[in-house]
């Protein structure tokens, strides 16, 4: 970061999951190192990396891998690589929670600081992407995270879809949108690639808000054992970084493990936000149907 100007570099990484948690933590440590060689001050890394994607299966065995938050390992370990790189790391985990599991991220501050945890609001239900059976809907609302680069929002896959999500953390100040991600094929439907509409949505999350936003996802095939057989998903990459406008500036392919970096002056792009007036002429007022799951108006 140069000092007065607030030049920030932001990073996502691409890898291929094991679905052993020691291999995948060298794996991630291995990237978010070259990533901090390559200069970058924020680092994301893929959704629920210590393992396969098991949501494929309705497994009752798969609650294992959840752990609480309060001194969770992996946490702990990217506390200790964020303070040694002095770099930002959104950590995502399987929380364990008493009763209640959730799809989570913890943001370490570059001094290793936990500086507080997102659980995902939006939990998807289709055939390979069976999460409602694993994690509660997320109570924390979408926040964001004053980091020593800069003010942050981080959203989790399914959230990604959502503008209303996008919207939130940056009228709550969000410079910089991140979303870590686990997405690919469709095991119903072999024809279904959803790989340009996923970066069209979230390139329009970044210009309709006009702030930087980083997507990072895994490659390579899973295959998970279910009740009905084997399933399998290839998840096809892709990670990007978009400018303020929805401008890819970086992106990865669908194969091959990657260290994306892009640089943005925020301050720059501060000036641009405010000048283009999309927040200044907004009608806040008009959209109690937003608050509805119809399109009600139940205000009057």
């Amino acid at each position: 970061m140069v000092e007065g100007n607030r030049v920030v570099t932001v990073s996502a990484l691409q890898f291929a999951c094991t679905d052993d948690v020691s291999t995948n933590l060298e794996t991630a440590e291995r990237l978010v190192r070259a990533a901090h060689q390559k200069g970058a001050n924020i680092i994301l890394i893929q959704e629920l990396f210590e393992g396969y994607y098991f949501c494929q299966a309705q497994r009752e065995d798969f609650f294992k891998r959840a752990k609480p938050y309060k001194g969770h390992p992996t946490i702990q370990r990217m506390q200790k690589l964020a303070k040694e790189l002095g770099v930002v790391l959104p950590v995502s985990f399987f929380e364990e929670a008493n009763n209640a599991h959730y799809n989570s991220i913890a943001v370490i501050d570059a001094d290793g600081t936990d500086l507080g945890l997102y659980r995902k609001s939006h939990i998807p239900d289709g055939p390979g992407y069976q999460e409602k059976f694993y994690f509660n809907p997320g109570d924390t609302g979408f926040k964001v995270f004053r980091t020593k680069f800069a003010k942050i929002g981080v959203g989790i896959c399914w959230d990604q879809w959502f503008p209303e999500a996008a919207r939130a953390m940056v009228l709550q100040g969000a410079e910089i949108l991140f979303y870590p991600t686990a997405i690919g094929s469709e095991p119903q439907d072999e024809g279904l690639d959803s790989r340009d509409h996923w970066k069209r949505v979230m390139q329009g999350h970044a210009g309709a808000n006009l702030v930087p936003l980083v997507a990072s996802n895994r490659i390579s095939k899973e295959i998970i054992q279910t009740e009905h057989g084997k399933s399998e998903i290839t998840f096809y990459g892709n990670s990007f970084i978009a400018g303020p406008t929805g401008e890819i500036v970086a992106t990865a392919n669908d194969k091959e493990e990657a260290v994306l970096v892009a640089q943005f002056d925020l301050d720059k792009i501060k000036s641009k936000r405010h000048g283009w007036g999309v927040f200044r002429d907004r009608r806040p007022d008009l959209y109690k149907v937003l608050l509805s799951l119809d399109g009600s108006d139940h205000s009057s």
